[in-house]
């Protein structure tokens, strides 16, 4: 029977070793011993995983030495970009390294991790071959099937998606199409791992510029004076209008992927204009939306030197406790140029995380004393839906409700 390596274990590694662990030996690796203590401990501190039970043949481990009991390997470790907006692929590289070193004959490594098209034969491929002193296609095979995991969504998981899988040879693609099959309940083999590639690159590009969109056109109706929402209301009733919602565009795929795209695009001699157009929106929406609160503190005639405000959603997105390029503190640091004071509150987000990442201090619901001239409803948590923010203003504020999701009725309420 073969026996399977996770290398890495979070949002993305963690659900399929769990799953892989019902049904073949196991191995989830992570360098983090703590995260290892904890899934001893049957304890996920990213909450996605509850049930542990039903993997009787999984087991975790920090220690390297015990990869060298594999046959197939998945690498899902994070592809982030540097402050350069450039593709960091250095993580990895460091997986590849790590597993190169107990590659053996007829080992098969498949790539989880988001890339660029091209990465995985043109970077990875070499180091595999060179830490292993084995022949690609001869000795080893390679697989890349980009992961499809969605942060709180409860209904897209893992084993009720379809799963892009891809081999280097036809037999490796098959077999690693079956792997994922045992586990999953569609799959989609893809040609090449190129293909592959290009498929996961695409799906979030697609998306940031379907976003970035409609908050260009926040940005249009706020000068007009028309609600923004109103209008996507409207044109919803067509058909085929496609529905999406102005707001903050952070965490690890969505506003990073896109930039991969780019990447290797620029390589290749052509500069994507839309692609990074939508980008440039997005990025420019946290101080498109601290603009337009200091405007509304002036049309309420509040200073915004000292005015108090709270934000309600510290994740990068509802329903989550990812704090990964939250966008969210970058509406909190300007505002606090501006003079105001800001607090934020969420109760699904580790609070230390949060100061470690970004050296804000995260404030207690149940503690709150204060009044508050802004209350900015930036995270659409449904938690957040109960909340009676009216009863925590000032007489003079108003509410901010980024996402558009608080109920009609709820007084003094400003959209996107």
């Amino acid at each position: 029977m073969d026996k399977i390596a996770i290398i890495g274990l979070g949002y993305v590694g963690l659900p399929l070793a769990i799953e892989f662990g019902k049904k073949y030996p196991t191995i989830g690796f992570d360098i983090n011993k703590q995260r290892i203590q904890s899934l001893k401990e049957s304890k996920d501190f990213n909450n996605e995983i509850k049930d542990f039970s039903e993997s009787s043949m999984l087991c975790f481990t920090s220690e390297q030495e015990d990869l060298r009991e594999a046959n197939i390997y998945i690498i899902t470790v994070p592809t982030p970009v540097d402050s350069y907006k450039k593709p960091d692929i250095s993580l990895l590289l460091e997986a590849t390294k790590c597993v190169g070193k107990f590659l053996q004959k007829d080992d098969i490594v498949i790539y989880e991790s988001t890339t660029y098209p091209t990465c995985t034969k043109k970077e990875c491929v070499p180091l595999l071959e060179k830490t292993s002193n084995l022949v690609f296609n001869k000795d080893f095979f390679v697989g890349y099937s980009p992961e499809r995991i969605n942060p709180g969504d409860k209904n897209h998981t893992l084993t009720n998606i379809t799963k892009i899988t891809s081999g280097s040879t036809e037999k490796s693609a098959q077999k690693i199409d079956m792997l994922y099959k045992s586990i999953i309940k569609n799959t989609y083999l893809a040609p090449s791992i190129e293909v592959a590639e290009a498929a996961k690159a695409i799906e979030n590009a697609q998306r940031d510029l379907n976003i970035a969109f409609v908050n260009e056109l926040s940005i249009i109706f706020d000068r007009l004076g028309i609600e923004t929402q109103e209008v996507l209301k409207a044109a919803q009733t067509k058909w085929n209008f496609l529905s999406f919602t102005p707001g903050l565009v952070g965490g690890h795929c969505i506003s990073v992927d896109p930039y991969y795209l780019t990447h290797i695009s620029n390589e290749y001699g052509y500069h994507p204009k839309v692609i990074s157009s939508g980008r440039f929106i997005n990025d420019m929406m946290p101080s498109f939306i601290v603009q337009k609160i200091i405007k509304l503190l002036a049309k309420h005639q509040i200073n915004p030197i000292g005015a108090k405000i709270a934000i309600f959603g510290a994740s990068f997105k509802e329903n989550c406790k990812d704090i990964r390029n939250a966008k969210v503190f970058e509406v909190l640091k300007e505002l606090q140029e501006y003079g105001c004071i800001v607090k934020i509150f969420d109760s699904l987000v580790d609070s230390d995380e949060v100061f470690k990442t970004y050296h804000i201090h995260l404030s207690k619901l149940e503690e709150l004393q204060d009044l508050f001239d802004v209350c900015l409803v930036a995270i659409a948590h449904d938690y957040f839906l109960d909340f009676n923010y009216e009863k925590i203003l000032q007489p003079h504020g108003f509410i901010f409700d980024l996402k558009g999701f608080l109920p009609k009725q709820t007084k003094k309420v400003y959209k996107l």
